[in-house]
This record gives C-alpha cells, sequence and structure tokens, in this order.
C-alpha cells in the first residue's frame, strides 16, 4: 500500500480528497482478487468439488471485478465518477455474493473462510470510498 499511497500521492492529476484511503482500497482489491482466485483453485483440490462449483465460480468472478475495479480506481487522469460508481458498486455486489457463498463453506473448508473475510473488507473499502 505504501508505493500506491506514494505513487498518488506524486500524481499530477491526483484529484481524490483522501488518497490514503483511495491507496487502502486499491490494496484491499487487489488482495481480495489474489484471496478468492486462490480460494478458487483450492476448491478444485477438494474431494467434493462437485458441491463447490457456485463457490469457484463466485470466487473467480469476484477476482476478475476486483482487479477491474482496482485498475479503473488506478487511473486518477480524468476521473469518470459515474463508471467509479458502476465498478465500485458491481464490485461491492461481487464481494457480497462471494462472502455469502464462501461462508456457507466456511465450516468446512478454512480457505473459504479466509476468503470470505478477505471479500468483506474489500465491500466494506469499496463501500466506504462511494460514501
Amino acid at each position: 500500500m505504501q508505493t500506491t499511497l506514494q505513487m498518488l500521492k506524486t500524481h499530477p492529476g491526483q484529484s481524490w480528497s483522501d488518497p490514503q484511503r483511495l491507496a487502502g482500497a486499491i490494496a484491499e482489491l487487489y488482495t481480495c482478487a489474489q484471496v478468492c482466485t486462490t480460494c478458487a483453485d483450492a476448491c478444485l483440490g477438494e474431494k467434493e468439488v462437485q458441491s463447490l462449483i457456485p463457490c469457484i465460480r463466485a470466487n473467480k468472478d469476484c477476482a476478475d471485478i476486483c482487479l477491474a475495479t482496482g485498475a479503473v480506481l488506478s487511473r486518477v487522469t480524468s476521473t469518470q465518477t459515474d463508471v467509479l460508481k458502476g465498478v465500485l458498486n458491481a464490485c461491492i455486489k461481487a464481494c457480497n455474493l462471494c462472502a455469502a457463498e464462501c461462508g456457507k463453506h466456511a465450516g468446512m473448508h478454512e480457505h473459504c473462510r479466509v476468503c470470505a473475510d478477505a471479500c468483506n473488507r474489500c465491500e466494506k473499502a469499496c463501500h466506504d470510498l462511494l460514501g
């Protein structure tokens, strides 16, 4: 997060009133994407993989949406407010759905508990940016 914050603070087009909050959200987005990708892979390694197909799908969708949202938020020159709101709302929805799906398996699979927690943190960070 420190490098992201440093980059945002030195960016000549930086328009966010709180670059630290933005950097924190970007960090949460990329962490969530990584955790969701790893959780999907861990689900594929489980013996009862067939029952985890909805979880794997939610993981992969959430990871892709988090990556896209992180990329859009990293571009601070001439920010398109409507686009930002759209990707943040999509990310909130994806994180919420993924956390709920992983939550169903958290008692049996620790990787799903870790993933649900990451999704919840990411969802909160996106909500915080929307204000």
